[in-house]
């Protein structure tokens, strides 16, 4: 006799009959999850009108794994869109529960509500600039206290760190500092002499570039150089160090990571932008005199000597105050910044970035002051 052989059932199979005014899908065949099923959508393309309900029914012979699951969960997702009933009586109880273990898989808790109103937001703004107020202040007075105890121990300074950090925020910044501030005095002079040409009154180029240089753009271009040079240096190099835990080890070993990494950048920045001011004063005032020399054929001596009529020492004084003060505002924020950066690399990023920012940002405010106040003063 020959051997009896199992008929395997078809392929997945699903037929779609009207009983009234509901469906009834058959499921039959053979379900497999790595072969092709029917598509849901395709086979009820055409079908009217709309059911009032379905109703899922299985063959006695079919063999099925989690491709028939998925099939029925595409079912349901339908007849949930549309709020109809899905009829799973007829159905075994294995697939029913598997099919509400795969709903409670499915299910996708909603995102809570975490817009936040207007009000919400400003308030969590003016805490984050307090707690940053806070901050600042209390390293400025960790700095003052520093610089006490050190004018009465003048022996713990270390000068020899303070002439390192001189010669790098100082000396090695003059070319750049020196071609910006010969631009801006080219462009200064330009401009004033496309307006003073108007009126006749060629010589006053002298006035506007000499005064301008020596009372704002002077210290304010040397400020902004030194913000983005030597702040972002101050606050990555010290970011680095408390991300090696050298600053951790300096306070192990009983010394104050403020006296001896702070006051001496905060002092060389304050001797040396005075310098670097005057340095770029200079320039600016040479740059005005090239381009009245070229474009207004005013001789230099003439020049100079208006330039001398026009500026006197109050002037000079008030720009090298500026300069000192934005020194040891860029010193203050590239330290504080670098001190309170995050122990990672991004982190030494972000204390560099920040430290440009926040100098920027204080040599814009302490200039806004200085105006007023040297107005009211009449300086």
């Amino acid at each position: 006799m020959p051997a009896e052989t199992t008929r395997l059932p078809p392929g997945a199979d699903a037929q779609v009959h009207a009983r009234g005014d509901h469906w009834e899908v058959r499921l039959s065949g053979r379900w497999r999850i790595t072969a092709e099923r029917p598509s849901w959508p395709r086979l009820i393309d055409g079908l009217a009108p709309p059911p009032a309900g379905v109703r899922l029914v299985m063959a006695d012979d079919i063999r099925w794994d989690s491709a028939l699951l998925l099939f029925i969960c595409d079912i349901r997702q339908w007849c949930a869109a549309r709020k109809l009933p899905c009829d799973q009586s007829a159905l075994p109880l294995s697939v029913v529960d598997l099919m509400e273990q795969l709903a409670r898989v499915q299910e996708k808790p909603r995102p809570a509500h975490r817009s936040e109103n207007f009000l919400t937001t400003v308030g969590l703004a003016t805490g984050d600039a307090l707690r940053k107020g806070r901050e600042i202040s209390a390293f400025v007075g960790e700095c003052v206290l520093s610089v006490i105890h050190l004018a009465k121990n003048p022996h713990r300074f270390r000068w020899g760190d303070c002439l390192e950090e001189m010669q790098k925020c100082g000396a090695m910044a003059l070319p750049i500092v020196g071609l910006i501030s010969l631009l801006v005095g080219l462009i200064m002079a330009y401009q004033s002499a496309v307006l003073m040409r108007q009126f006749g009154a060629d010589i006053y180029v002298a006035d506007a570039v000499g005064l301008v240089m020596v009372r704002e753009m002077g210290a304010m271009m040397t400020a902004i150089i030194l913000a983005g040079r030597t702040g972002a240096a101050f606050a990555a190099t010290l970011g680095n160090m408390k991300a090696n835990e050298e600053i951790d080890a300096l306070s192990t070993l009983g010394i104050r990571p403020v006296d001896f990494l702070v006051i001496p950048r905060l002092l060389a920045l304050g001797l040396m932008m005075p310098l670097l001011a005057l340095y770029a004063n200079g320039l600016g005032i040479l740059g005005g005199m090239a381009v009245a020399l070229g474009l207004l054929d005013i001789p230099p001596t003439a020049y100079w000597v208006e330039t001398q009529t026009a500026i006197d020492l109050s002037d000079v004084a008030t720009g090298l105050i500026k300069a000192s003060t934005f020194g040891v505002l860029v010193g203050l924020a590239g330290c504080h910044r670098g001190l309170r950066a995050e122990r990672s690399a991004a982190g030494v990023g972000k204390a560099a970035t920040s430290a440009v920012v926040m100098g920027l940002l204080l040599i814009i405010v302490f200039d806004a002051i200085f105006s007023v106040v040297f107005n009211v003063l009449g300086l």
